[in-house]
């Protein structure tokens, strides 16, 4: 690395740290400039939370779900990392079933890598890692990314950012290598590459990507609408990577709730009918009236779709997933058909749903907007996770704009 090329990426790492005003995005934006200034493919950034003294997991670059793991002090390469204030560089001839943080990690053998701890001349706050690169890091890259690290450790204490840890948890969905392929005349096609995700209960959850990097097939896997070639779906700790007829029937009915860019309502029953109807096949259903009201359009109970807005009409839909009482709900671009202001109310209902009722949401869209009310951001690319990070602070519905 030159020193003009070195001097360049200390500049956009000065530069685009000035207009961040919250820690994910500072964070968010130094992983992603870390990880090209250094050709590396995947990356992560841990924060170390002062109270508990762990490191935990906050951004994750094209490579697993590791986002809320967590080390103790000197646990792991993490954590002896955060103990030292040392940087570490491991040559991918070295680096057997290397643990990350307490647990082995996926994809950890083989691999260069190099963990880089973020750190002020008083403390260290965090560190990064980063891997996937073909090439071993030279000492110039490594004196950059120390660098780098110094700047984005100093704005976090210049600007007060506060590092507020996520609950010990267990997940309530997780996928694992999943696979997708199909045949397309006399050549196979594969829509997802394998995919790594968890979701925890309570947490909103927005999916990005362009069209065709396979969001939707994910979701239709996660709901038992479609099934994968290979791969692991467990949920609540069962395995539903190939269930029986009665247990994708069960799952489907009772466990997930699901929310379509077409309303999919019936032309020839109510607002209330429709949402009635599901109800009655549900073992533990909400009161339909109630769920119309949590959507606010419990005045439009006797009304016929055909009367109703294309906004009111997705917000039924909504009451028709929400009314048994699922432990999660996937949305597949909810707000694709609707204006903005119709948008808004509907994201609206949404956010209400996941806060007031605790209801896990995964919803997928094109939109990078709406992402900014999610908890985590998951950025899917060519059938593969390419980065995972955690909101720090969501907005609210009604603070965004497009």
């Amino acid at each position: 690395m030159d020193n003009s090329l070195h001097a360049q990426i200390l500049w956009k790492v000065m530069d685009t740290l000035h207009d961040a005003d919250q820690l994910e995005e500072a964070l968010s934006r130094s992983l992603d400039l870390f990880s090209r200034g250094s050709e590396s493919n995947k990356g992560s950034i841990w924060m170390l939370d002062e109270k508990s003294k762990r490191t935990i997991a906050t951004n994750v670059y094209g490579t697993y779900d590791a986002t809320g793991e967590s080390a103790g002090m000197g646990e792991g390469l993490v954590g002896r990392v955060i103990e030292t204030g040392k940087t570490e560089l491991h040559k991918a001839a070295d680096v057997q079933n290397m643990k990350l943080a307490g647990v082995d990690s996926p994809a950890l053998s083989g691999v260069n890598m190099v963990c880089v701890p973020i750190k002020t001349p008083r403390h260290t706050v965090g560190c990064l890692l980063l891997t996937g690169k073909e090439k071993e890091y030279t000492q110039a890259e490594i004196t950059m990314l120390e660098q780098c690290c110094s700047i984005l450790a100093l704005d976090i204490e210049e600007k007060g950012f506060e590092f507020k840890p996520f609950a010990d948890r267990e997940p309530l969905l997780s996928v694992r290598n999943v696979v997708k392929e199909f045949l397309s005349g006399e050549e196979i096609r594969q829509i997802l590459k394998g995919v790594d995700l968890d979701v925890y209960s309570g947490e909103l959850v927005v999916v990005l990507g362009e069209s065709g990097c396979g969001k939707s097939t994910l979701l239709n896997i996660i709901g038992g609408m479609d099934k994968m070639t290979s791969g692991e779906v467990i949920v609540e700790g069962k395995d539903m990577s190939n269930p029986t007829e009665d247990e994708l029937t069960e799952y489907r009915r009772e466990y997930v709730g699901f929310i379509f860019q077409a309303y999919n309502l019936m032309p020839n029953l109510s607002a209330y009918e429709n949402v009635q109807f599901i109800a009655e096949i549900s073992d533990n259903p909400m009161d339909s009236m109630e769920a119309l009201k949590l959507v606010g359009l419990d005045a439009k109970a006797d009304n016929m779709p055909t009367a109703l807005s294309g906004g009111q009409m997705q917000r039924i839909s909504i009451a028709r997933a929400l009314v048994k009482n699922p432990k999660i709900i996937l949305a597949d671009e909810p707000t694709a058909a609707l204006d903005y202001d119709t948008s808004i109310k509907v994201l609206s209902v949404i956010e209400k749903i996941s806060k007031e009722n605790n209801t896990t949401i995964l919803m997928v869209t094109h939109n990078p907007e709406i992402a900014k009310m999610a908890n985590r951001v998951v950025r899917l690319r060519d059938g593969k996770i390419s980065s995972i990070r955690v909101n720090l602070k969501p907005l609210k519905a009604t603070d965004l704009v497009w």
